[in-house]
């Protein structure tokens, strides 16, 4: 049984907003991806997880512990970074630390210290003057320092600086060597795809593909782009059996799919041809999204 599970997770807004039939399992030690545009679901999804919504269908559970019906005991066990962070006014960033620590009743507050070098953070200031980076940083210690077992983490890395989201996707690495269960929301493409085992994308409120990121990073289809010498060689190429994405006679260049079974015939029938260059192109997590998401707008 998974550590986090969501079943038919329906809650409807109306006018096709909410979430539909939404169902995955997140095992122990998992770095769980949900990538989606801003108003796909995700974060009314973690609601749901957390026991601040009720579902209209389905059910959420955390541990085994239903999320609706027990959500203090389920928090104890979290570490939750929202997407949106409103901190009171009238405190200092250390003030704040200090609360949610004493609320969790921790006495210890050496990962506290640890998270805030770190993430080279000064948080005696007043959180009122605070940039959206410090904040963030400030949520990150709280969602972190109290060592949970499960980590929800909605846009985590947003307002942070490249060196600040490469000491995050460290972190991340950190944690799930530990064992840590980790569910991060996300439309940072580079972010999901180092951290997480698998992927969920979410559209329109339902989960319309789950990858696995080992797959995506060693698939067996291979991409290809070459130049020919000559417009001659590259014509006369384009009428072998190949599976050709693209034909650009002016250039001398085509774009091909290979399976990898396949490799060995390519470089048999590029024997007979002069070619200019010969590069493998890298599909991406984006280019995969794009799949399911080109040319729309995303956050409609």
């Amino acid at each position: 049984m998974g550590v986090l599970k969501v079943d038919n997770l329906t809650k409807d807004y109306g006018n096709n907003k909410g979430v539909f039939d939404v169902s995955f399992e997140i095992e122990e030690g998992e770095v769980f991806g949900f990538l989606g545009p801003n108003g796909a679901g995700k974060t009314t999804t973690i609601r749901h997880i957390l026991g601040f919504s009720k579902p209209k269908k389905g059910n959420v559970s955390v541990l085994g512990i239903n999320s609706w019906d027990k959500p203090e005991v389920i928090q104890k066990e979290l570490g939750y970074l929202p997407g949106e962070i409103t901190f009171p006014g009238d405190m200092t960033g250390t003030a704040f630390i200090k609360m949610i620590a004493n609320m969790r009743e921790m006495t210890n507050m050496s990962r506290a210290e640890e998270l805030i070098e770190i993430f080279e953070l000064d948080p005696s200031g007043d959180l009122k003057r605070m940039s959206k980076g410090m904040k963030q940083k400030i949520g990150i210690v709280c969602a972190f320092m109290h060592s949970p077992k499960i980590l929800i983490l909605d846009e985590p890395t947003s307002g942070l600086d490249p060196l600040m989201q490469s000491k995050f996707i460290s972190l991340i690495a950190s944690e799930k060597a530990n064992g840590k269960t980790i569910l991060m929301s996300s439309h940072i493409f580079e972010e999901v795809e180092k951290t997480c085992d698998r992927i969920a994308i979410i559209k329109r409120g339902r989960i319309i593909e789950t990858i696995d990121s080992s797959k995506l990073k060693h698939g067996k289809q291979k991409f290809f782009k070459i130049e020919f010498e000559s417009e001659d060689h590259c014509e006369r190429f384009s009428k072998e059996e190949l599976k050709f994405i693209s034909i650009n006679i002016d250039k001398k260049q085509v774009n091909i799919n290979v399976q990898d079974e396949e490799i060995n015939e390519l470089i048999q029938i590029l024997s007979r041809y002069k070619i200019k260059y010969l590069k493998e192109i890298k599909h991406t997590l984006e280019d995969y999204f794009m799949h399911f998401y080109g040319g729309e707008e995303y956050d409609k």
